[in-house]
């Protein structure tokens, strides 16, 4: 087995106990240099939000770059998000609907300390869904981030709870 394969089973197993419950599914790697540094990307279906699926793209750095920089257990925070609403109709679930919204996934990008989330973020006013890309980290919080909203003012939308300001 490649040893970055090892690395991420590694980390993957190091991390479960602090993984939320939805899955991101490897769709994509694309090798951006020869010391084996990649950009991975993941699909990941809401769960809260039937027919809304989000794909992240964040860099993965390869074995000799982690030995080259001396930093073994940690990847850059930069991240990039796209969603769209996947199927006819929307079946919108218990979500929070505060302006601090609701975390949908994370993703470990060193071994403690750092992780790239994906926030939801309900819009009442312009009835979108905005999904937030960013990094968590312990201290020194990262400035970078993506946004990607889905609009629902056209699409078939159901409400579990009926449709906020209803």
């Amino acid at each position: 087995m490649e040893l970055r394969k090892r690395y991420r089973l590694v980390a993957l197993a190091g991390c479960l106990a602090f993984s939320f419950p939805v899955a991101a599914e490897e769709v994509g790697e694309v090798d951006v240099d020869w010391l084996g540094n990649d950009i991975i990307v993941e699909s990941i279906a809401d769960p809260k939000v039937k027919g809304v699926t989000c794909h992240v793209a964040y860099f993965e750095r390869g074995v000799i770059d982690r030995l080259q920089k001396g930093n073994w257990f940690e990847d850059p925070s930069n991240n990039s998000i796209a969603c769209r609403q996947v199927a006819e109709k929307v079946e919108i679930g218990d979500i929070e609907l505060d302006e601090e919204g609701e975390h949908v996934f994370s993703q470990r990008q060193s071994l403690i300390w750092k992780s790239v989330r994906v926030t939801r973020i309900y819009d009442a006013k312009n009835k979108t869904l905005i999904y937030l890309a960013h990094a968590q980290q312990v201290q020194d919080g990262s400035a970078k981030m993506s946004i990607s909203t889905v609009p629902l003012w056209s699409a078939d939308v159901t409400w579990e709870n009926g449709e906020p300001g209803q």
